[in-house]
């Protein structure tokens, strides 16, 4: 489960936040908590051989188009594939390697390939695009935008698995 919102407090290991839904949602930090800042990265500096999340919407003739680029550190393990996603109605998440980055007039359109498919994504300027950078539990501070990879766990609780907080001005768009 993903829960994206603002910070309102931290207690101890306890993270309440506001949801972007607007519900009050409570969630433990795991121990050790994984806690992420993101900071921007040009559209230029992804290459081939790069690990990316990339969150798309599909155009009326099918062509996905970027809502935000994650560029994964070599730290980070995140499973390849693509999936429905919940950043906006119908957007998909697809997670891979950079094949090939080629221009469509001002857009690029990267090549990602994970497992035995690959798939075409066009990222058009203004896309937000940020990596991540270790981050701890001293930036969860109330009023940060937050975006929290979660377990629901059997009792109800939620058991945060990676915390990715606002630094400075860069929210985490995904």
């Amino acid at each position: 489960m993903v829960v994206r919102g603002v910070i309102e407090k931290l207690d101890g290991t306890t993270l309440t936040i506001k949801s972007r839904e607007g519900q009050e949602v409570t969630v433990m930090l795991a121990d050790p908590a994984d806690v992420r800042g993101v900071k921007r990265v040009r559209l230029s500096a992804i290459k081939a051989g790069d690990h990316l999340g990339i969150a798309a919407l599909a155009d009326a003739s099918g062509k996905l188009r970027a809502q935000s680029v994650t560029l994964f550190p070599d730290w980070t393990h995140v499973t390849d594939g693509q999936r429905p996603w919940d950043l906006t109605p119908d957007s998909i998440m697809t997670n891979g390697t950079v094949g090939q980055v080629t221009k469509a007039s001002r857009n690029r359109v990267l090549q990602v390939q994970y497992g035995d498919k690959s798939v075409e994504i066009e990222v058009a300027p203004g896309t937000p695009i940020v990596t991540y950078v270790k981050g701890t539990t001293r930036e969860l501070r109330a009023g940060r935008a937050v975006t929290v990879f979660a377990r629901k766990m059997a009792d109800g609780s939620v058991v945060a698995n990676a915390t990715v907080v606002q630094r400075g001005k860069v929210k985490p768009p995904m």
